[in-house]
């Protein structure tokens, strides 16, 4: 796919503009394309060949020329003339978080700056405090985003891994020599981010497996092929090994490279103190293999149940097994809806009909479109008079679809400065989900801000609770205990953002918020269908924090949602 190229291109252009000082009309234009074109679940080229890019919205007739000439010749004229007018420098400092190009731009103009270490040096000598608008605390934001770049070091996003990697799965499963293939590593554990992404797999011919995967149409380069074992790189840029594997040993080595290193570390230990050697190729007594087809036999031979590989991370999940007490975690099919939705109304790209028909063929049955209010104009926040002509069409909606499934009627809805909410209360009670969110002053502590809001008889969710973005921002300064609290004794839900650099509540967090009584509901924060599968990722990030389905709002049927919301009204006498 074409399609991380071509939305780094158009990144890349919006940077040149702004960098430039550009109409910023322009400027969004270019950013729009390249996150819309980023987040398609179809490949570009065939939208290009079928004729469907007018169908992008967003895409207009000079953008749709450039693409057409990026496919057909693999690079745009324009944007080539382009990047030769600005120095390469800006690529690398724009990569730090929180940095955008009119920052790159003055330190490039004033100080010279042309590399992070040239930065760095100018953070050390306080040279960066003498140019106009940086204080302190704009400085230690900068030296806060250098860190946070070294320490993600070339790590991958789980979303892109998870997609990449159930992609050549999908493939290579339909292969007549394959007979079991997973993926492995961090990637199965559904860590928020992961190194190399691993697949084993196993069959009747192994040389045949191999082949198989180093020609699947998505590899544009082999770094290695043996008899067993393969690397490549893939067209988005990522590494992707796969193992082929004995039978006999396949649930061995299953286990063995899903890890983590400490779940390994502690089993061995057991192993070795029931006289058992466990590697990769079995578990052994002696000479004699006695398990290893599947990681069941492994575990049940230690006198186990086998943890879900999500908790395999030495954090209780060997003595649960050992006491058979392990959690009944949330189920990947246990979904009944998506609260969190963002249409044609406000900024999403999808209509409200666009998320039915999607919804329906993931089997939900109910969705909430959850429109941004009125105060976030950057994202076509709704006015009062809009949201009611959105009910509006709500309300039509549902009744031609006849109970196949229930569109209920949402917003997320700006949590303000001093924690009052973007609508007032009597626009809130004509609403069916209400999801309270901070989208705004990132560097002030929101704890008292957000427990307004928590306290308001209408806020049903609290979303993305934390702020936090992987890899470019760590969130807010916040109490997490205090808000975990409140949400408790309030019977307000806190959100677990699916979204895939988002992932918040984290995993810690959201075995915080079980312990402490929290329903929690799992979203996507779609902009567009094709974002309706990060639900995966949610689910995947809930497991991970030991969360069982009976803690998540939305593995509910529809009535109990309603009395879900209901029962928050009458706690606070307005029901």
């Amino acid at each position: 796919m074409k399609n991380k190229e071509l939305a780094q291109i158009f990144e890349k252009w919006a940077d040149i503009l702004e960098f430039m000082g550009d109409n910023p009309y322009h400027v969004r234009a270019y950013r729009n394309a390249a996150r819309l074109i980023n987040d398609l679940s179809e490949d570009i080229e065939v939208l290009a060949r079928e004729g469907k890019l007018s169908q992008l919205p967003g895409i207009g007739q000079r953008l749709q020329a450039k693409i057409l000439e990026f496919l057909r010749t693999g690079k745009i004229e324009e944007f080539e003339k382009l990047k030769q007018q600005v120095p390469d420098t800006i690529f690398t400092l724009l990569d730090i978080p929180g940095v955008g190009p009119k920052t790159v731009k003055l330190l490039y103009e004033e100080l010279g700056i042309r590399s992070i270490e040239d930065l760095k040096r100018a953070i050390e000598r306080g040279e960066l405090l003498k140019l106009p608008g940086f204080g302190p605390k704009r400085v230690e934001k900068i030296k806060k985003g250098i860190e946070l770049l070294e320490k993600s070091g070339g790590r991958i996003l789980l979303g892109v891994a998870v997609f990449i990697a159930d992609r050549i799965v999908n493939h290579l499963k339909e292969h007549s020599a394959v007979e079991r293939i997973s993926v492995c590593g961090s990637t199965r554990r559904m860590k928020e981010t992961v190194g190399d992404i691993d697949i084993l797999a196993s069959g009747k011919n192994n040389l045949e497996i191999v082949e198989a995967f180093v020609n699947l149409p998505n590899v544009k380069e082999v770094l290695w092929k043996g008899p067993k074992k393969a690397t490549v790189i893939v067209e988005e840029g990522e590494q992707v090994d796969l193992r082929v594997i004995e039978p006999d040993s396949y649930g061995a080595a299953l286990q063995y490279f899903t890890g983590s290193k400490a779940h390994n570390i502690h089993l061995r230990t057991i192993c070795l103190k029931m006289g058992y050697k466990l590697n990769e190729y079995g578990l052994f007594k002696g000479d004699k293999r006695i398990a290893g087809r599947t990681e069941e036999e492994i575990y049940s031979a230690l006198g186990m149940d086998t943890p879900p590989p999500e908790i395999r991370e030495d954090t209780g999940e060997i003595e649960a097994a050992q006491e058979h007490r392990l959690p009944k975690l949330v189920g990947y099919n246990e979904i009944r809806g998506d609260l969190h939705l963002h249409s044609t109304w406000s900024d999403g790209a999808s209509t409200i009909e666009d998320y039915v028909k999607r919804a329906l063929e993931m089997g939900y049955s109910y969705i909430a479109i959850s429109d941004h209010s009125k105060s976030l104009r950057v994202a076509g926040g709704l006015t009062e008079e809009e949201l009611l002509k959105r009910n509006y069409e709500i309300d039509k909606l549902n009744e031609r679809l006849g109970g196949k499934i229930t569109v209920l009627k949402g917003a997320e809805v700006d949590i303000l400065p001093d924690g009052s909410l973007d609508y007032p209360d009597e626009i809130l009670v004509q609403l069916d989900f209400v999801i309270a969110a901070v989208h705004s002053r990132f560097n002030q502590d929101n704890t008292e801000r957000i427990l307004k809001a928590i306290n308001n008889p209408y806020v049903n969710a609290i979303a993305h609770p934390t702020g936090r973005i992987i890899g470019q921002r760590e969130g807010y300064p916040l109490d997490i205990e205090k808000v975990i609290k409140a949400a408790a004794e309030t019977g307000t839900a806190l959100e677990v953002n699916s979204y895939y650099n988002r992932l918040d509540l984290r995993d810690a967090h959201c075995r915080m918020a079980v312990k402490a009584g929290v329903t929690l509901v799992i979203n996507t924060d779609s902009h567009h269908t094709d974002h309706m599968w990060m639900m995966k990722l949610g689910v995947g990030t809930a497991r991970r924090g030991w969360v069982e389905g009976r803690s998540v709002l939305n593995t509910r049927p529809l009535s109990e949602l309603k009395a879900f919301v209901a029962a928050k009204r009458k706690k606070f006498g307005v029901l």
